[in-house]
C-alpha cells in the first residue's frame, strides 16, 4: 500500500482488506465484554457509555422500564417535527382533502403544480419519520427497544410510498416502538388494526363477494407461522374470509349499514369493521370452525395463530438471525421458542432466554451489520453524543447502501443475513461513507441548506489506542492502519475494516 491513498486507494485498501476472514477474530482476541456486548445489544458502542455494573443489570433495565429521555437538541428537533404536531388521522385526512383537491382541478398547469406541492408534502412526513427513526436510533437510552422496533417494521414491513402510507408510516413506527418488547398476540393485533398495513396489503378492498387474500396470506407465511408450517392454501382463504370488512375509513362519516348489523360496526381512529362488507359464513381455519359473528372472528383467528407451535418457532428463529446472524444454533431457537410458548408471546422473556444462552455470547462479533447498524454504529462510535442536526444525511447514507428505511417493496422485509449485504458494490458504497463519517461527517452537524463548511473530525485513533481496541483487530488491519499518512486515512480505513462491519 501507497503511504497516501487518496479516494480511490482508500477503497481499494477498504476492498483488500476484505480478502482476510473476518468477524471470528472480532469475538476471539480477548476484547472486553462490554464493548462486544455493547456493539450486540445497542445499535453501536459509544465513546461515553458506562462499563460499570453487569450485563444482566444493564438487561434488566432495558427490559424494564428505562429512561427514554433524548439530549434535548435531539428532542427539539423531533418535537417540531409535524407528525408530532398533528395527530395521524388529522393528517391522513388533510392529505386526502389535498388530493381530492388538485384532482378536481380543471387548469392542467394549475393541476400540476398542486400535484408537486402534494407530493412534496407527503414526502416530507415520511422524511420526518425517517430522520425521527435515526435520531432515536443515535441518542436514545432504551437502546433495545430501538432495535426491536427496527425488527418489528423489518418484520411487519410495509412500503411507504404506496397510495396514502406516507402520511401514517411515522404512526405505524410507533405503534410498533411502543409494543416492541411486550407481547406478540397485541403486537400482531396492533398491526391489524393499523391503516398503513390494511392499505398496504389491500385488505380495506376485502370484501363479501370481492375476496382479497394479500394481507392473510402474508399474516401466514410472513408474520407468523412461516412457510412449510402445516397451514394450507385454505387456511389462507379461510382467514381472507375472516378479515373481510377489517378496512380503512378516513372521515369523521360514518357508512350506511343496515339497523341489525350498526351494533356490530368498529370504529377507532382510521381502523373501521364494517359488517356490511364481511362474511358471516362459518369458516374452517387451522382445524377450528369459527362461527360467523364479525370482528370476534378476527379475535379468534389470531389467538389461533399467535397460540401456533410454529408462529414461536417462526419468530424465535427471525429473532436469533437478527442478533446473532447466520444459522443460529437450533437448540438456542428451539429454547426461544419454549419461552415464547410458555409465556404467551412474551418478547422480553424470549430475548432474556436467548441472551442468557452461551451460544448468544458465542455469537458475538460474528454478525454482520446491515446498512442501518453499519451508519449508526459508525456515527455512534465516531462522534458519541454529539447530536446530528441534519439526520437527513443520515437518512441518504442508509439508502445508499441499499436498505432505504420504509423502502422495501415487497412484505418480505430486508434480509438479515450477510449475503443480502456484503456484495462488492454494497461494500465500495460502505467504503464511501466511511470516507464521509472519517473526514468530517458530511455535513451531519450542520443546518440542511447551510454550506458553511464546518467539518467535526473525529479523533476515533485515540481511542483505538487508549482503550485498546487494536487486540479486537487481525494483523492485517492494523498493518493497514498503521500505514495511513493521516488520521483522516487512518478513519475510513477503520471504518472500512472488516472487523467493523461485524457485531
Amino acid at each position: 500500500m501507497s503511504r497516501s491513498y487518496g479516494v480511490v486507494g482508500l477503497v481499494t485498501a477498504g476492498l483488500l482488506l476484505w480478502s482476510f476472514p473476518a468477524g471470528v477474530a472480532w469475538a476471539a482476541n480477548g476484547v472486553s465484554m462490554d464493548m462486544r456486548w455493547a456493539n450486540r445489544l445497542t445499535w453501536g458502542a459509544t465513546s461515553s457509555m458506562s462499563s460499570s455494573g453487569s450485563i444482566d443489570q444493564w438487561l434488566s433495565g432495558q427490559l424494564g422500564k428505562p429512561s427514554r429521555a433524548l439530549p434535548p437538541q435531539a428532542a427539539e428537533q423531533i418535537t417540531a417535527m409535524q407528525i408530532e404536531k398533528t395527530p395521524m388521522p388529522q393528517l391522513a385526512q388533510d392529505m386526502l382533502a389535498r388530493y381530492h383537491a388538485f384532482t378536481a382541478m380543471k387548469d392542467v398547469a394549475q393541476r400540476e403544480a398542486a400535484r408537486v406541492a402534494y407530493e412534496k408534502s407527503m414526502n416530507g412526513l415520511a422524511d420526518e419519520a425517517r430522520q425521527r427513526f435515526v435520531l432515536r436510533a443515535l441518542y436514545a437510552p432504551d437502546q433495545l427497544r430501538e432495535q426491536m422496533t427496527w425488527f418489528w417494521f423489518n418484520h411487519f414491513n410495509i412500503f411507504a410510498t404506496k397510495r396514502d402510507i406516507r402520511a401514517m408510516v411515522g404512526d405505524y413506527e410507533d405503534v410498533l416502538r411502543t409494543r416492541a418488547l411486550g407481547n406478540f398476540r397485541d403486537l400482531l393485533e396492533a398491526t391489524l388494526r393499523h391503516p398503513a398495513m390494511l392499505r398496504y396489503l389491500d385488505n380495506d378492498l376485502n370484501s363479501v363477494g370481492h375476496i382479497n387474500e394479500n394481507y392473510a396470506r402474508e399474516i401466514m407465511e410472513l408474520h407468523s407461522m412461516g412457510v412449510g408450517t402445516g397451514y394450507t392454501q385454505k387456511d389462507v382463504q379461510e382467514l381472507a374470509r375472516i378479515l373481510t370488512g377489517v378496512g380503512v375509513r378516513i372521515g369523521p362519516e360514518r357508512p350506511t349499514i343496515k339497523p341489525q348489523w350498526q351494533p356490530l360496526y368498529i370504529r377507532s381512529g382510521l381502523f373501521e369493521f364494517n359488517p356490511a362488507k364481511h362474511d358471516f359464513g362459518d369458516k374452517l381455519f387451522l382445524g377450528h370452525v369459527i362461527k360467523g359473528s364479525g370482528m370476534g372472528e378476527v379475535e379468534q383467528a389470531l389467538d389461533l395463530i399467535a397460540g401456533s407451535p410454529a408462529t414461536a418457532r417462526h419468530i424465535s428463529s427471525q429473532l436469533a438471525i437478527f442478533f446473532m446472524g447466520d444459522n443460529p444454533p437450533a437448540a438456542i431457537i428451539a429454547k426461544m421458542a419454549q419461552t415464547f410458548q410458555q409465556t404467551k408471546g412474551d418478547m422480553s422473556q424470549v430475548i432474556r432466554t436467548m441472551v442468557d444462552d452461551p451460544a448468544f455470547a458465542a455469537s458475538l462479533g460474528k454478525s454482520f451489520k446491515n446498512p442501518v447498524q453499519y451508519a449508526i454504529s459508525a456515527l455512534r462510535l465516531s462522534y458519541g453524543d454529539r447530536v446530528v442536526v441534519n439526520a437527513q444525511t443520515v437518512v441518504r447514507w442508509i439508502a445508499y447502501m441499499g436498505g432505504t428505511l420504509y423502502g422495501r417493496q415487497t412484505p418480505d422485509g430486508y434480509g438479515m443475513t450477510s449475503d443480502a449485504w456484503s456484495s462488492p458494490g454494497q461494500m465500495a458504497s460502505r467504503f464511501d461513507i466511511a470516507r464521509q463519517i472519517g473526514v468530517g461527517a458530511g455535513g451531519i452537524f450542520r443546518p440542511a441548506g447551510d454550506t458553511t463548511d464546518q467539518p467535526v473530525f473525529p479523533d476515533i485513533r485515540t481511542r483505538f489506542y487508549h482503550d485498546g481496541l487494536g487486540s479486537q483487530f487481525s494483523a492485517q488491519t492494523q498493518a493497514a492502519l498503521a500505514k495511513a499518512i493521516n488520521d483522516r486515512e487512518w478513519n475510513i480505513l477503520f471504518l472500512s475494516s472488516p472487523e467493523f462491519m461485524y457485531r
